[in-house]
């Protein structure tokens, strides 16, 4: 069993390494044990995930508020495991128990950052560092064994604990406790059946172990509509993001000595429905591209339209330099802008103001 230090450790999300201590391990004598920390939960039942079968059923330590195990004396091979929850609240339609929820476990899964991404992050000269950090919707394992989730990442060096909170946990702290990438400062974690469109945020311990504020991800790519703070996860990029080759005609707009009129919008203040609603992207994009073509612009310069806290700021207050503002619509619509820009002929030029 879990010695009570350790126990207490991850009660209090103040333990320096969850995965040493949860998901299944081989004791001395090598016989397995598995161990899970959920609050709010009234039953855990352990299954084999290659055979479909129930192996055990995980007993909850007393007064622990939600920490379970399970000895396995019979099984000496670490094998891929879900477990079936039923929560404390959860009843059927008849007032019976709840549903059961067959779920992966987060520390069932190993390190997913490769060892030269977190060297060049450490260096400062990760050229694509948004692919690496923020969240990520992924699928783990083939066949029987798949499993979809988001692979979240941060970077925190000085922080003691770092914890992913959202929708997927009841925005609790001691359920996804990340792990440690070492010196890289890289703090990263699968959570299975986290999703696209979950909100979520960062719940850390400072240098000195002080709880601070919950944070969004700077590197998300979507964020929640103010006056909502936190980070969204996003859908996952269209596959080959690579520069591509402009057409002749807009690479030649694009040449040093081609003549330039420039056509400044602030989204926002461009055009607004009759009770003061802001025009989506798209709504944007079927008249702003064709009426700045026709008075002969050549391109559009957008103030900042990362996501930002204060419409009184114009958008130079920005808190999400990756994530275009949710007044506007889902990220999606803005592509579709630009594609309407580039389909006028129009070159799209963008303020970001990492300073402010």
């Amino acid at each position: 069993m879990l010695c009570d230090t350790d126990l207490q450790d991850l009660l209090q999300a103040r333990h320096p390494d969850p995965f040493a201590a949860l998901g299944m391990h081989a004791d001395a004598r090598g016989d397995l044990w598995v161990r899970a920390l959920l609050p709010g939960a009234a039953e855990v039942v352990l299954h084999d995930t290659q055979s479909g079968r129930r192996v055990a059923t995980l007993l909850e330590r007393e007064g622990s508020g939600g920490f379970f195990e399970a000895w396995l004396p019979r099984r000496r091979q670490v094998f891929d495991y879900r477990l079936r929850v039923r929560w404390h609240g959860a009843t059927a339609a008849d007032g019976s128990p709840g549903a059961w929820q067959l779920m992966g476990d987060a520390y069932r899964y190993g390190p997913l950052i490769a060892d030269a991404d977190l060297h060049f992050l450490m260096e400062g000269t990760h050229l694509r560092p948004w692919q690496v950090l923020g969240a990520h919707a992924v699928t783990l394992g083939q066949g029987v064994y798949a499993i979809d989730g988001v692979r979240f990442a941060l970077w925190a060096p000085h922080a003691r604990r770092v914890s992913v909170v959202g929708d997927f946990n009841t925005w609790d702290g001691r359920r996804h406790p990340m792990r440690h990438r070492g010196a890289s400062g890289v703090w990263e974690l699968f959570v299975p059946h986290a999703a696209v469109g979950d909100r979520y945020k960062f719940a850390l311990l400072d240098a000195d172990g002080t709880p601070l504020p919950l944070k969004a991800d700077p590197y998300a790519r979507q964020a929640e509509l103010r006056p909502g703070t936190a980070s969204i996860v996003a859908a996952p990029l269209p596959a080959g993001d690579a520069p591509r080759r402009l057409p002749a005609a807009r690479a030649a707009a694009n040449a040093r000595r081609a003549p330039m009129a420039i056509y400044e919008v602030h989204a926002p203040s461009w055009r607004r429905h009759p009770d003061g609603r802001l025009w989506s992207w798209d709504e944007l994009a079927r008249e702003l591209p064709g009426y700045a073509a026709s008075l002969g612009f050549t391109h559009v310069q957008l103030l900042p339209v990362s996501e930002h806290p204060f419409d009184g700021s114009w958008g130079y207050q920005t808190i999400g330099m990756y994530a275009p503002s949710a007044r506007f619509g889902p990220p999606e619509g803005f592509t579709r802008f630009v594609d309407a820009c580039h389909a006028q002929g129009l070159g799209v030029l963008v303020d970001w103001v990492p300073a402010h």
